[in-house]
């Protein structure tokens, strides 16, 4: 990829990343996924991950049968590395339900998998306008957008990410590793 279509990428996934972080159209969330977001920020939390899987599970619950189907699928073609298969699965999901967060974000991770990091942006930019607070998404950004060579960019959809769930010591390391990147500026 030249350098000139690599930073329109990036800006491309940080026009994304700030329609997001500025609200777009928010996933409606249960009171439940509300109350797990909250106790991520709690300084004493022990059981992070038991939290984050909950979260997982709540935002992966479309409300239709078929669509869950599809996610399914989608994930198992993945683990199975069939990224061809898990995008047709994917896509098939997106087309079923355009404003479940969860389809566009599994896509995007299939996407990536696949080394296709523009659709992967876009379907990431698309996750988290549906759901702003989707911290796995913004990593995902995160580290294409590092991979791409776009270190500030990056290390601020990391610091978004963090600022969501601070407990993530991936999310940590990556901000920590952009930051000797740069010199120690800080954005």
């Amino acid at each position: 990829m030249t350098g000139i279509v690599q930073r329109l990428n990036a800006a491309f996934a940080a026009g994304f990343l700030c329609v997001a972080l500025a609200g777009g159209a928010v996933q409606a969330q249960s009171a439940d996924v509300e109350t797990l977001m909250e106790r991520l920020q709690a300084p004493d939390l022990q059981n992070w991950e038991a939290v984050e899987r909950r979260i997982y599970d709540a935002w992966s619950q479309s409300g239709s049968p078929a669509a869950d189907l599809l996610l399914d699928r989608g994930r198992d073609a993945m683990e199975a590395q069939n990224y061809d298969a898990a995008i047709e699965h994917l896509t098939a999901l997106t087309d079923h339900a355009p404003e479940f967060a969860e389809g566009w974000y599994a896509r995007a991770t299939a996407y990536f998998l696949a080394d296709l990091y523009g659709p992967a942006l876009s379907d990431l930019g698309r996750a988290l306008t549906l759901n702003p607070q989707h911290f796995g998404a913004l990593s995902g950004v995160g580290r294409i957008l590092s991979e791409m060579g776009e270190p500030e960019a990056a290390l601020a959809a990391f610091q978004a990410a963090k600022a969501i769930h601070p407990k993530r010591p991936d999310i940590s390391e990556a901000i920590e590793s952009l930051e000797r990147e740069l010199g120690g500026q800080s954005l």
